[in-house]
Order: structure tokens, then C-alpha cells, then sequence
């Protein structure tokens, strides 16, 4: 292939990544980035259920995709295209609108050895980072405790009606929400006005106690109390005019946060539910799905812009797995292995990384094989984004670095 990124690429980052040999960027340097980072933010977006990669970044350049998907394969006429080998899902206007401005990244053949093939387990090793394993705490969890040893409170965020795996830390607790508008501690009506009262701005704290238990529910009440407040301030402060699409996500309750000068530097939030498992009559859904993602990430990328805060938040989107190469009989995909990961964001080194998977040289449950762990993103925004060197200690062995970002400040 020889499938040079635009113009607009080659300008941002300074090099000539192309498709041909297909390798792609694996080889800028990294010393620039080793710079004072404690500002810096990261959202973890996890589009659940195993996004078809395929029909996002289509290949359209290459025969066997529409080979294997004769029916759903999308017509490089419909496409969004980004050069002569890929174009964007018609749905996914949003992160081609990120693409022509250099800030998305695409790291290809993003997976893990003896790929599981069930939501629950797949999406298990990708919180944990650890597959095979039955680590018990998530990834995200784990980079707080590195970055933080102290946990200060706020400084872990998860966006959901419940706590996902992936922020299971050893010290910090994550403060966990989904209204942020109603977010406080259930009680019963005659049990809210002491509750209420409890640690309030000049209110008398409750009698000191030497019992270690009871001070340690006292903090806990105390945290849980300032936190709730906190994001609430923030959501009542919170317009913005940029048009996140129809959909949102709960993007704009992390953009909330971080206008409202929140200390968090790890959010992480989920398209829910299953939403991108496209067993049957996939075309249309997966299009519409796409649109709502798409969009929100834009916006809020955008957003981040608007609020001068996009030099220093940095966006991470992955799925547990991604879709099987061939078509099935339903109009849908079954469930896959390797997928793409993006990266978006001012920072971001706009452009295709990782190598390229073969539609035609498939493991024996005919999926493709993964070129790239996981891994190796992960490892790229923690020692590249947040702190150089950080990524050993917190995945437990090296892993080599992709350069998904410029220099940063």
C-alpha cells in the first residue's frame, strides 16, 4: 500500500507516515515528551458491546474486505475518506472532522494472545490490563495509585450508573455518579436534613472519636458529601454552545468538571449497555451508533478548545473486541478479536499507528490477528500524557511506547 496521511498530517507532526511497508509511526522520537505534566487530563471512553472496527476506518482500499462483507461492506463512494486506503463510517463525521485537523490518532490491530470471544471476560481483561490473569484492580485504578500515592479526593472520576472494574484502586475511591444534577448520598426523607447538615460549610464537625472505624465512615461520609457537592456546582455552572450531537454520551458532565477547575485527572465513562453488539441488520444501527459517538467526541474535544483546556486533555476510546472479518447470515457480525483504539485531542499526533491486520491471514476461529497489544496504548498516554515511566509499574512489565503525541506543555 501506499496510503500517505493529508497534507494537514504531515504538517502537524512533522512526519511522513505512510501505509507502505505496513508499519505505521512506530519509530519518532520520544525524549521531547519527558516535560513537566501534572496538569494534564485523561478521558478513558469505552464504547461497549465490541465496535465493528471494519465498518469505522474502512479499508476500503483493499479487495478482501469487500470480499468478506459482499453485503455490508461500504462503498467507497459513501465513505468519509481520510486517503486512498481508508474512509470513515458515513456516520462517523465527527472523528473524520477530528481527522482533517490532526487531532485523531487510529492505532490498528489493537488486541491481546488467546483472545476471549465473551463480553464479560474480554472487557474484564481490557479494565484490568491484565488478561489471563484475575487481577483485581482496573488499570485506571492503578495508574491513580501511582500517580497519587496520597489519594486526594476528586482525583478519580467514573461517569455511570454503577463503578466499572477498570477504576478499582488499592487507595483511591473513585467518586462515582451518573446525575449529576441529583447527585447525593439515598436517604430516607426524615434522615436528608441531618445529612445535610453534616460537614456543611461552617458547621460544627460531629464529636472527635477514638474508635478507628467510626473516623474512618466519618471521612468517608465527609468525602462523599463534598464530592456530591462539588459535581453538582459544577453541572449548575456548566452551558456550553458547542453542539455535541444527539446523543452525548456523559461527556458533558466530564467537560463540566474540568470547567469547574475539578483536581480529577482520570475520568472514565462508557457507551452502556451493550450498544455496539451488532449481531443482526448491523448496517443502519451501527451507523446511527456511530453518529451519536462520533459527535460527542467532537464536541467535546471542541469544547475543551473553547474552554482553553485543549492543550491539556487527551480522549482514549476502545472496545472490549472488535467484530469477525466475515459477514453472517443475519446482516450483522459476530464477535471478533483485533480492533482499532483512538486517541484524540489537540495533543494528539493526528494519523495511522500500529500494523495493519490481514483480512486474509486470519487465527483459526477465522478472526483477525492482533499486530498490536493493547497494551502499547495504554502505555503510550500514561508514560507520554500524564508521567514518563509510569507504565512499568502500573502494567507490571514494559511495554514500547507508540508517539501518539506532539510535544506537550
Amino acid at each position: 500500500m501506499d496510503n500517505a496521511p493529508s497534507r494537514r498530517h504531515f504538517l502537524k507532526s512533522g512526519i511522513a507516515a505512510g501505509l507502505g511497508g505496513m508499519a505505521l509511526g512506530g519509530t519518532a522520537p520520544l525524549g521531547a515528551l519527558e516535560v513537566a505534566n501534572e496538569d494534564h487530563v485523561l478521558v478513558v471512553l469505552e464504547l461497549s458491546g465490541g465496535n465493528d472496527g471494519l465498518n469505522t476506518l474502512v479499508p476500503y482500499g483493499d479487495d478482501a474486505y469487500y470480499r468478506q462483507r459482499p453485503t455490508l461492506g461500504i462503498k467507497p463512494e459513501k465513505l468519509l475518506p481520510v486517503d486512498d486506503h481508508f474512509g470513515f463510517n458515513p456516520g462517523a463525521q465527527g472523528l473524520h472532522r477530528l481527522w482533517e485537523s490532526g487531532d485523531l490518532a487510529a492505532v490498528h490491530g489493537c488486541g491481546y494472545a488467546q483472545p476471549s470471544y465473551s463480553h464479560f471476560t474480554s472487557m474484564g481483561y481490557w479494565h484490568t490490563a491484565a488478561p489471563h490473569s484475575g487481577e483485581a484492580y482496573g488499570w485506571v485504578g492503578r495508574l491513580a495509585d501511582a500517580l497519587a500515592p496520597g489519594a486526594p479526593p476528586n482525583y478519580l472520576v467514573n461517569v455511570g450508573a454503577g463503578q466499572s472494574l477498570a477504576v478499582n484502586a488499592r487507595h483511591h475511591v473513585p467518586v462515582v455518579f451518573d446525575d449529576p444534577a441529583t447527585f447525593a448520598r439515598d436517604a430516607l426523607a426524615h434522615q436528608r436534613p441531618l445529612l445535610d447538615s453534616w460537614f456543611a460549610p461552617g458547621q460544627q464537625s460531629a464529636a472527635p472519636t477514638s474508635n478507628p472505624s467510626r473516623a474512618f465512615l466519618r471521612e468517608v461520609a465527609k468525602s462523599a458529601r463534598n464530592s456530591s457537592t462539588a459535581i453538582r456546582k459544577a453541572w449548575e455552572g456548566y452551558s456550553s454552545p458547542i453542539d455535541y450531537g444527539i446523543a452525548p454520551l456523559d461527556l458533558p458532565k466530564v467537560a463540566a468538571c474540568i470547567a469547574h477547575e475539578l483536581p480529577t485527572r482520570l475520568y472514565y465513562v462508557a457507551f452502556r449497555n451493550n450498544a455496539f453488539d451488532t449481531h443482526v441488520q448491523q448496517g443502519p444501527l451501527h451507523q446511527r451508533l456511530l453518529s451519536y459517538a462520533a459527535d460527542a467526541i467532537h464536541g467535546f474535544v471542541r469544547d475543551m478548545q473553547r474552554l482553553g483546556k485543549g492543550k491539556k486533555v487527551s480522549v482514549l476510546v476502545f472496545s472490549e473486541f472488535g467484530r469477525r472479518v466475515g459477514e453472517n447470515a443475519n446482516g450483522g457480525t459476530d464477535h471478533g478479536s483485533a480492533n482499532l483504539m483512538f486517541v484524540a485531542g489537540e495533543p494528539v499526533q493526528g494519523g495511522h499507528f500500529g500494523e495493519l491486520p490481514d483480512l486474509l491471514d486470519l487465527n483459526p476461529e477465522d478472526n483477525l490477528k492482533h499486530t498490536t497489544d493493547f497494551r502499547r496504548v495504554y502505555a503510550s498516554v500514561m508514560d507520554q500524557w500524564l508521567q514518563p515511566g509510569v507504565s512499568q509499574p502500573v502494567l507490571g512489565k514494559a511495554f514500547e511506547p507508540l508517539p501518539l503525541f506532539t510535544g506537550v506543555s
